[in-house]
């Protein structure tokens, strides 16, 4: 398929708004010392209905036409960059040892997981599934969705402000970390499960699924969560090893060649395999960025060609990708202040509340449980995912993505203020383990511009 340059030059001036808008917001929140992200996305959202769209509409729709070669572009943009945020998502789960800390990662995993999902699936029975769902939603998924909004915790916004603290070396921080993976890779189950019903619903089933399908819910979702746990497993046991024997065997020239290719090469190759399981890709790339991340595990700093993918996904894909989620989000029509509120105030306390008692149990202080249940209440990314992903699969109505996305944004920030505080009153709740803080460029606190790590 051709281009006219008429449509080439449309292509190129949207890609290059939306580009400027995410990388000026990002830069902006930056320098507030507030997670890039939630600049991008703000950058965005200036372009879409709740700004540019109330005093210019006509250039706000001309920037995302509903059927035009610059929607399709934008539309496969937006899905890379949607596999390319959830694969940076799985580069950051590298952990170190945690020695007599096991029980407290055992204990705040089970109550941060048990507690806010049967919190979210009761508060679904009091709620009306059919405010909140979209064309293939259903009171099953709405219910899941509303138990992963409370439950999830964000990996790369966690990260990112404990480098930002410089504490990342310290048991406080590993912690965190250990149980914000147990988690979100039993979180990503679920929302296999959830994707899987919604292709069911809207009579779009792929792969082996599709082959199989006996229209059983019972089968639906027996078969969605056998296959994503499988894969998880196997990937998990085997990834590692698979991508070692890959770079020294068959695909050693690729490797030579163009390590960025290579690893290009490795992740779709993942989500190829998701496909064909009948499964959604984001979690082929979620676990390719798992392996990469233990195949650099020990290392200071990435590989050549890891440097590569992360450093022009961070630059064009991912950008762009929460700017569109931005440019979506609809304050002025989506937007129910009440319903927020009170989705806002449940997620915090319920969220919070399950695992400081874990650390309780786990023989914590009350006070570094505290700052522990806060640094897990913050979603940041893979609460945006969650909203995005249910939203483009037609599970989830506007509303509900508005609040999602506005849930994973505030607790964001009010777990990088709270820390920020915590860290200047109280600095002996990480120093237990904390290592000597080396000087700026060795690996100690740097500013906001130069962390790798992604919101």
């Amino acid at each position: 398929m051709s281009l006219s340059v008429a449509e080439l030059s449309r292509i190129l001036i949207v890609l290059t708004v939306f580009l400027v808008a995410a990388h000026l917001g990002g830069f902006v929140f930056a320098r507030l010392r507030q997670p890039p992200v939630i600049g991008e996305i703000v950058g965005g959202l200036l372009l879409g209905g709740s700004a540019l769209g109330l005093v210019a509409p006509s250039v706000s729709g001309w920037l995302a036409p509903s059927a035009s070669p610059t929607a399709h572009v934008l539309g496969a943009v937006y899905q890379l960059g949607t596999i390319l945020m959830v694969f940076l998502a799985g580069l950051e789960m590298r952990q170190g040892g945690l020695g007599a800390e096991r029980g407290t990662v055992l204990f705040t995993t089970v109550t941060g997981l048990v507690i806010p999902f049967a919190a979210g699936l009761a508060i679904a029975r009091l709620v009306d599934p059919g405010e909140l769902a979209g064309p293939h939603g259903s009171a099953l998924n709405i219910s899941l969705v509303l138990s992963l909004a409370i439950a999830v915790t964000s990996i790369p916004v966690i990260s990112r402000i404990m480098m930002d603290l410089g504490i990342m070396g310290s048991l406080f921080a590993r912690t965190v970390l250990t149980v914000a993976v147990v988690e979100d890779v039993l979180l990503y189950v679920v929302l296999a499960v959830i994707l899987g019903l919604a292709h069911v619903q809207a009579d779009t089933s792929f792969g082996l699924h599709a082959l199989f399908s006996l229209d059983s819910i019972g089968w639906d979702v027996a078969y969605y969560a056998a296959a994503s746990l499988l894969f998880f497993a196997v990937c998990l046991a085997g990834g590692r090893s698979a991508f070692r024997w890959l770079v020294s065997g068959p695909l050693g020239v690729l490797e030579r060649r163009s390590p960025a290719a290579f690893r290009m090469v490795f992740l779709f190759a993942l989500c190829l395999c998701c496909i064909g399981l009948g499964i959604d890709p984001i979690f082929g790339a979620l676990m390719a960025g798992i392996a990469m991340a233990e195949q650099a595990e020990g290392k200071e700093t990435d590989s050549p060609g890891l440097s590569a993918v992360r450093g022009f996904s961070l630059a064009f894909f991912v950008p762009i990708y929460f700017a569109l989620v931005g440019f979506r989000l609809d304050l002025v029509h989506d937007l129910d202040p009440l319903f927020f509120g009170w989705l806002f105030v449940l997620a915090c306390v319920v969220k919070f509340g399950s695992v400081w008692a874990g650390a309780l149990l786990a023989g914590k202080s009350p006070s570094w449980s505290t700052h522990f249940a806060v640094a897990m209440n913050a979603r940041g990314g893979p609460g945006i995912i969650l909203a995005s992903v249910t939203y483009g699969a037609g599970i989830i109505n506007g509303q509900f993505f508005v609040a999602l996305v506005l849930l994973s944004i505030l607790t964001s920030q009010l777990a990088g203020a709270w820390l920020t505080r915590a860290l200047a009153r109280d600095p002996g709740f990480v120093s237990e383990d904390r290592p000597h803080a080396p000087a700026k460029g060795d690996g100690g606190t740097t500013t906001p511009e130069e962390l790798p790590v992604r919101d």
